[in-house]
């Protein structure tokens, strides 16, 4: 809706953006929008995401807090060039979302490289990203005890994923930062995403 114009109707994709004012490439109207950054809780498969997501939506915070696996069903993506209109799709929704003056929390495994590379990401001040962490023993604890997952190649998956967070803090062009939660109860790790997502806007 917002990268439509209004007086031409030109609903292309080609909307420029300068701040917080949106330009028609078509016909050289502008319009002012809600500009706010994007927010991503990320993290490995098992380590706490859903979980975390679920305790801030019963504290009724004054943001929206969305799954990306929603549309991950759906479209099934399996290119590459899929799996970045799946993210867009993401970024599309959100951007509508922010009009309304609130910022919007997405849990999201992977893709992160691909956060800043598409269309929507223009209409952002920036992407934020947070990596929930913990020490291996912890998270295959978790998977298997707590999710009942016995593939040994998905735990493993996890693994290696989650040492990725805990050794990078880069993700393609996508910085996040990191929180171990080896040692936390899922209200403190909730209370500090709040923390960092009211922080950073």
């Amino acid at each position: 809706m917002i990268g439509q114009c209004i007086k031409c109707g030109n609903y292309n994709w080609d909307k420029e953006v300068d701040g917080n004012m949106v330009c028609c490439p078509a016909c050289g109207h502008t319009w002012e929008k809600v500009t706010l950054p994007l927010f991503i809780l990320t993290g490995c498969s098992g380590v706490g995401k859903t979980t975390t997501a679920q305790c801030i939506q019963q504290k009724k915070v004054d943001f929206v807090v969305l799954d990306a696996d929603i549309f991950y069903a759906r479209l099934n993506p399996q290119t590459e060039e899929e799996h970045f209109k799946w993210v867009d799709l993401i970024e599309q929704l959100s951007m509508n979302i922010i009009q309304a003056g609130h910022p919007v929390l997405w849990t999201m495994a992977g893709n992160l490289d691909k956060l800043n590379r598409v269309y929507c990401s223009r209409f952002f001040t920036e992407v934020k990203c947070l990596a929930l962490t913990c020490e291996e023993k912890v998270l295959r604890k978790r998977m298997r005890e707590g999710r009942g997952i016995t593939d040994e190649n998905w735990i493993q998956g996890s693994v290696d994923y989650n040492e990725y967070f805990r050794t990078h803090d880069h993700h393609g062009d996508t910085g996040f930062e990191t929180f171990d939660i080896s040692e936390k109860s899922v209200e403190e790790v909730a209370d500090y995403v709040i923390t960092w997502v009211k922080k950073n806007y």
